[in-house]
């Protein structure tokens, strides 16, 4: 078994099976397509990742599992015809042609259908034709058609596809009144009149372009852009621009802001500095003048404890044995930008006799497993010498993958060991179980101690299910992050306000992005759908310049280059604009033109804690809708990395000091 046909059988089992397809000729015909094949050269290690790839024109190949999905839908048997809309690559046809007796399909984007057209024969699939020309037409020489599948979203069923269906054929298609999202409906001609529609759920696909489709809104753009402003000229006219942090001007994106209980903070990397600095910069006026008291970070529960003592200028705890953000990546919060950040706050703090009138800082995250367990547990040691030794024999069950979590994912697949769910549960209960005996003595202390043990309980099902249900453990991820932003909420009492630093892709609402496509969700959908419009969703977005990163997981950090963004790219346009650093409103926008032709999805960049340069197209970017996924977008069009702290830059600081390296 070669490398292709080991990921190819990885997938099957993990993307399509796990996820409940169980068609066993779909599957088959899965398996004996080679995607390798089908993808652009660069991006041919990528070929069995669970996600759509970008090809000519453009477009993309979709999603295996979609294709799978789509596939098993039709209900195809050996004898039947079956007509395919948008070819693309060719992949989808060919998944098709291993299943149906012949396969009919048609592309609009001639650089498409000839390419797949050669590519299809070279792999010998003599059952198919292809066809370059307006898709939703259908292809009436050979109608009528057992079954007729549809690889872009339309405003509706075009009438042409559904006569061309035999009596009793199906018709799977994604259809939406936007070119935001649709719905997979299944179409069954079941007489010369009658026919019935099924909603199989929500997809997001490319436009369906044509006479039946939508409109294809490049034909007048040359002569649109002479009469118009050009995009980067509107944002130009809509932004507000400034030269710097420190000089930056406020007071209106406070006012749009107004009274919101969350505000969320993002960045398009984890390693740039600007993005560090300007949410300091926003988060202090928004305790300054809106009376903030929560700042929660995409940070372990228990490092930013260390944070939250050090700004309360109380002890370090002695309960808390390891040392904080040694976990890689370490620069990610022990940097230059947030120890100052960290000071502000500490002599803010200074200044307020009521500590429920301080801020507090709070980590969202959920990979400290072992740390937590170790605060859990000497908490107990303390108040409850009986119930830690309890607690201390189901905890047990997860110390063998002390040094390598993922590790617990792998061997519970295998049924080599068992699942620790049942302890890990059993030990936040008898925590809740005696929550009035253990808070009364210190209500503070425990709800960090119940926070932890909540921590080790999601963080079980996170490593659990990571390698076989990954959008699912993305899923737990954000789940626990928000669930435990509304449990910090509640305990700062009813009139308390939060801000959120997370990653754009955490923050920015999911529906937005391509994300929801794949079924995932995120911290600011749910901030959205929980707080409506007291929540204030702001993005974060450079052009180039350096930035901190690995070029793997557990790598060193490096200062890499940030290559400049790609021409069909929101930061492209962004760049294009004539100013260096600009806010752009888009929830209350100053022109409703600039966010009316933003709308249109464009890729967008992510840069997390590896950056890869030579695959940045397919490892960093994804399709979004900027107006939808934030409220306001701040942009910084050269920026540079992020100084990490180092054993030298931390020496001779005080004990309390919040950071050890």
């Amino acid at each position: 078994m070669n490398k292709f046909e080991y990921l190819r059988k990885q997938m099957i089992d993990y993307q399509l099976a796990a996820r409940g397809l169980r068609d066993r000729t779909v599957l088959k015909a899965v398996s004996a397509v080679p995607r390798e094949a089908f993808v652009p050269a660069d991006l041919v290690e990528f070929a069995y990742n669970d996600s759509p790839l970008p090809i000519a024109a453009s477009q993309t190949i979709s999603q295996p599992y979609i294709v799978a999905l789509m596939t098993a839908a039709l209900e195809l048997k050996p004898e039947e015809r079956v007509l395919e809309i948008g070819t693309g690559s060719g992949y989808a046809a060919a998944v098709l042609a291993e299943i149906a007796k012949e396969v009919y399909t048609i592309e609009r984007h001639k650089i498409l259908a000839d390419t797949a057209r050669i590519r299809l024969e070279e792999l010998g699939y003599n059952n198919t034709q292809v066809l370059y020309g307006d898709g939703t037409l259908g292809w009436p020489e050979y109608a009528p058609f057992d079954a007729i599948v549809v690889a872009a979203g339309g405003p509706d069923v075009p009438q042409n596809l559904k006569q061309q269906l035999a009596i009793g054929g199906r018709l799977v298609i994604p259809v939406g009144t936007t070119m935001r999202t649709q719905k997979l409906l299944r179409v069954r001609r079941i007489s010369e009149d009658e026919f019935h529609e099924e909603n199989l759920g929500d997809v997001r696909f490319v436009p369906l372009i044509g006479a039946a489709g939508w409109e294809d809104e490049t034909a007048d753009k040359a002569v649109t852009e002479k009469i118009e402003a050009s995009l980067p000229e509107l944002i130009y006219q809509s932004s507000e621009h400034f030269a710097s942090i420190d000089h930056v001007n406020l007071d209106n994106l406070l006012e749009r802001i107004g009274d919101s209980r969350l505000v969320l903070l993002g960045e398009a990397s984890h390693g740039t500095a600007e993005f560090y600095e300007m949410r300091a910069r926003i988060t202090q006026e928004l305790i300054e003048k809106k009376g903030f008291t929560i700042v929660a970070a995409e940070a372990d529960w228990p490092d930013a404890a260390h944070i939250d003592r050090y700004i309360h200028g109380t002890a370090p705890d002695p309960l808390l044995e390891s040392r904080p953000f040694s976990r890689f990546p370490t620069w990610m919060w022990a940097n230059h930008s947030v120890l100052e950040f960290t000071h502000w706050l500490k002599a803010h703090n200074d200044k307020i006799a009521s500590f429920d009138k301080q801020v507090g800082f709070y980590g969202l995250d959920l990979y400290s497993l072992f740390h937590s367990m170790e605060v859990v547990l000497n908490y107990l040691d303390k108040v409850d010498p009986d119930t830690a030794e309890v607690a201390r024999l189901r905890y047990g069950c997860l110390l063998p993958w002390a040094s390598d979590p993922g590790m617990y994912s792998q061997v519970t697949i295998t049924k080599q060991y068992k699942e620790c769910e049942e302890d890990v549960l059993a030990t936040l209960q008898d925590l809740l179980n005696k929550r009035l005996e253990y808070a009364w003595a210190d209500g503070e202390r425990f709800f960090n101690v119940e926070q932890n043990a909540r921590l080790v309980t999601n963080a079980e099902r996170y490593y659990r299910t990571m390698y076989y249900a990954e959008n699912n453990s993305w899923n737990q991820r954000d789940q626990h992050m928000f669930e435990t932003l509304q449990a910090v909420l509640a305990f700062r009492g009813p009139d308390s306000k939060a801000v959120v630093w997370e990653h754009n892709s955490h923050i920015g609402d999911a529906r937005a992005t391509q994300m929801s496509a794949r079924g995932e969700f995120n911290i600011g959908q749910l901030a959205r759908q929980e707080y409506d419009d007291a929540a204030y969703l702001i993005g974060f977005g450079t052009d180039h310049g350096t930035v901190a990163a690995a070029s793997e997981w557990g790598g060193p950090m490096e200062v890499k280059q940030v290559q400049p963004s790609h021409i069909e790219s929101y930061e492209r346009v962004c760049h294009e604009v004539h100013t260096d650093n600009f806010l752009l409103p888009l929830r209350k926008p100053l022109q409703e033109i600039t966010r009316t032709k933003l709308l249109a999805e464009r890729l967008e960049r992510a840069i997390g804690v590896i950056y890869r340069p030579e695959t940045e197209l397919q490892s960093h970017y994804f399709y979004a809708s900027l107006p939808r996924q934030f409220d306001e977008y701040i942009w910084f069009d050269e920026s540079r990395a992020v100084e990490p702290l180092t054993k030298e830059t931390t020496k001779g600081v005080p004990d309390t000091y919040p950071f050890g390296l």
